[in-house]
């Protein structure tokens, strides 16, 4: 897979903090970011994919019945 440079803003609060979580962790701060971006984006996929199943699972679903009583047949 072909890897590229991209340039991204932060604040320097920002900036020590993650070099601080990157150095605990025993990795780069740019492998940190890249693998957050990572995770991100195959969390994104994951939902999108389940959500298309339940979607599907719904639409297929065979009907139940359903309620055949009324509020008012529950009073006692």
């Amino acid at each position: 897979m072909t890897k590229r440079k991209i340039t991204v803003e932060l604040d320097d609060e920002v900036i020590r903090k993650a070099k601080v979580i990157a150095a605990k962790r025993g990795t780069s701060l740019s492998q940190l970011i890249a693998m957050e971006l990572e995770d991100l984006i195959e969390g994104e996929f994951r939902y999108e994919a389940a959500r298309e199943r339940a979607l599907k699972a719904l639409a297929n679903a065979k009907p139940r019945g359903g309620r055949s009583w009324r509020r008012e047949d529950l009073q006692v």
